[in-house]
């Protein structure tokens, strides 16, 4: 039976601005701080310091058995804390980074084994955000960062989300404004040289395969995942969410309180509230509104939210991948 790491950090009033020194003086003391990036926020700390990590897992009520990303400067850091790097995952770098994506590669003994729990390849990526990019030069070390949120929930894009959420149990959220992917980062690992997608994200499978070849998919796990955010059971709200046609599905629930939310046009149905991802169909619109619209119907007294898919390719997988996971109960 697995454990989940029961260190609780002492109660904080949470300073939320966008001052760098201050966020890196905390954390070099052992804090957390929610930083900003591209996809989502995280919630970091320094990825060597165990204690810190150890929190991490804590406020989050993370289980020690699904690892963390470490998020590094630029790709140049690679040799501080991997022992290889094929060459489609330096093409991929080349291209992507800083930007959503993050590779899974044979990690040096500095990082902690809580960080990649257990597992002999460390996550890292280079996030594309300015504030957290100096954040990590003035630190000149990696930063440990899921997602600031408690684990399972939806993901958080703006610092109001990891204060209605975290407020309190951590020390700062580093405030970087409402973050321009709204996805997490695609992972992708190797066998040999041979690309492993680990988990759908802001990078399309097209654009990782334009770089790096064909790419073998290896998505979800129940268990013993390999990779961050295999879990099945993740992002969702706490609303039961059911995915397919809304109209079909409300038919299916008669007399209860009903949301939608569409890719973009409402369906026919009686609805109490609904949201439209992107009334211009835009896959890149809908994944930047995806989780703060599921906050906004999870925030309203619904019995269900029903949600259609989207379109199967480019974005709409990473988006589709994210509400079945939403969907499992």
């Amino acid at each position: 039976m697995r454990n989940f790491i029961a260190i609780m950090p002492p109660s904080h009033q949470t300073l939320c601005k966008d001052d760098v020194a201050e966020a890196a003086s905390l954390l070099r003391r052992g804090e957390l701080v929610a930083i900003p990036t591209e996809t989502v926020y995280g919630l970091a700390g320094l990825a060597l310091n165990e204690a810190a990590v150890a929190r991490i897992f804590a406020v989050k009520n993370r289980p020690h058995f699904d690892p963390l990303i470490a998020h590094l400067a630029d790709a140049s850091w690679l040799d501080r804390y991997v022992r290889h790097v094929p060459e489609p995952a330096l093409a991929l770098a080349r291209r992507f980074w800083p930007g959503p994506l993050t590779l899974v590669l044979p990690r040096q003994e500095n990082i902690p084994d809580l960080v990649t729990s257990g597992l002999d390849t460390v996550a890292v990526r280079v996030p594309d955000h300015p504030l957290t990019l100096q954040l990590l030069r003035e630190l000149d070390a990696p930063l440990a960062a899921p997602s600031a949120n408690p684990f399972g929930y939806i993901s958080p894009t703006t610092p109001q989300h990891v204060l209605d959420q975290l407020g309190g149990r951590i020390a700062m959220v580093l405030d970087g404004g409402p973050c321009r992917v709204g996805l997490e980062s695609s992972i992708i690992g190797f066998d040999g040289d041979k690309p492993l997608l680990y988990r759908l994200g802001g990078l399309s499978r097209e654009q990782i395969e334009a770089v790096a070849g064909p790419v073998e998919m290896s998505l979800h796990q129940s268990s013993d995942p390999r990779a961050p955010g295999q879990l099945l059971n993740h992002y969702a709200p706490r609303t039961p969410l059911l995915l397919g046609d809304p109209a079909l599905l409300a038919w299916e629930h008669p007399g209860r309180r009903l949301g939608y939310l569409a890719f973009q046009a409402p369906p026919d149905g009686p609805w109490m509230t609904g949201r439209v991802l992107s009334a211009s169909a835009d896959p890149e619109e809908a994944a930047r509104n995806l989780f703060r619209m599921l906050r906004e119907l999870d925030a309203q007294p619904l019995d269900y939210i029903l949600a259609e898919r989207l379109p199967d390719q480019g974005l709409g997988l990473a988006i589709n991948d994210r509400l079945e996971r939403a969907a499992q109960r």
